[in-house]
């Protein structure tokens, strides 16, 4: 095992990856000369050559679409977007070409794509680049999503989301670039779908992905001084979600709080909390709590954003609502 940042876990994958098949290439905003916005690409340029590692003019829509074609065409690119903020102005292609061209071509045509870059809050950055986007994707059939927590899990689930032969939406954090992580020396990766638990539990189930489950750890350090044990889940992938693995820690904890990085209304909790009702509700001992952003727009002010944000207090009253303390 070694040790390497987020950004050099993202970049291995990539090359690896490169290394192995021909037709993968990355295209993107100064992810050749500058080497990634987030050094995320750092050195392939000069491995794979101005073919297979392609600045692109500020025009997502353009190069989105140029990758979607090329896929159609046998090659299986790698499209970053600076910011998954400035994937809506090229979401057309990802929605009605990438999302939909299997079952519109009858089969004729897999899109092997993957989309990534970094997603939600990046401290002061203001509202419209602050914004998390998982659940706008993930309710998109033909469309994989998956959203990584730590360098160790981002580069098994990129190399896996490489080969897949579908479209995938890969969704990093500005704020984890710079982590670091022990990492196996050869290769291996990880299965898109499958969630992972993190902390064994008994108390509480907490689910939750991406950098905010940080703050669910530092909850969960908090209430073991108190002797609540809280089982953690990291879903990894939130599109296949992997319901067993949640449904099989509520019936063994009896509750459940969600922890998730974006707007409530419409979100990757709701549809959670629909599942576990659905399929567990027997099981349940208190009602579900979700912990999200607030309502509304990021703010800018920090005082404000701090506010905004969850954080591990959050996590905590929740856990105790649920146990009634």
């Amino acid at each position: 095992m070694r040790t390497i940042q987020f950004r050099e876990a993202v970049c291995e994958a990539m090359s690896e990856e490169m290394r192995r098949d021909e037709s993968i290439y990355l295209i993107g905003e100064e992810v050749a000369e500058y080497n990634g916005a987030y050094k995320a690409s750092k050195g392939m340029l000069d491995e794979f050559g101005p073919k297979r590692v392609i600045d692109a003019p500020i025009a997502e829509l353009g190069f989105a679409g140029i990758a979607v074609g090329s896929a159609m065409n046998g090659n299986r690119p790698i499209v970053e977007f600076m910011t998954f903020n400035f994937s809506l102005v090229g979401i057309d292609q990802i929605i009605n070409n990438a999302a939909k061209m299997r079952q519109m071509s009858g089969g004729q045509f897999n899109i092997p794509i993957v989309f990534r870059g970094p997603t939600a809050s990046a401290g002061q950055l203001g509202a419209t680049h602050s914004q998390a986007f998982e659940n706008w994707y993930a309710n998109v059939p033909g469309l994989k999503v998956v959203v990584p927590s730590n360098p160790y899990d981002a580069k098994g689930l990129l190399k896996s989301a490489i080969r897949d032969n579908d479209p995938v939406i890969f969704m990093e954090s500005e704020q984890m670039y710079g982590d670091k992580d022990e990492v196996p020396e050869g290769e291996y990766t990880i299965p898109l779908g499958v969630a992972d638990i993190k902390r064994e539990g008994k108390d509480v189930t907490i689910v939750s992905f991406g950098k905010i489950i940080k703050e669910a750890y530092k909850a969960a350090d908090e209430l073991e001084k108190e002797g609540i044990s809280c089982e953690i889940i990291d879903l990894r992938t939130v599109r296949p979600l992997d319901q067993e693995a949640i449904l099989n820690s509520v019936k063994k904890t009896n509750r459940l709080v969600i922890l998730e990085e974006a707007w409530p209304f419409g979100s990757i909790s709701s549809e959670i909390t629909y599942l576990v009702q659905e399929q567990a509700f027997d099981h349940l001992d208190a009602p579900i709590q979700r912990i999200t952003t607030a309502d509304t727009p990021a703010p800018y002010s920090p005082v404000l954003l701090q506010e905004w944000l969850p954080n591990a207090n959050d996590v905590v009253k929740a856990v105790k609502k649920v146990l009634y303390k």
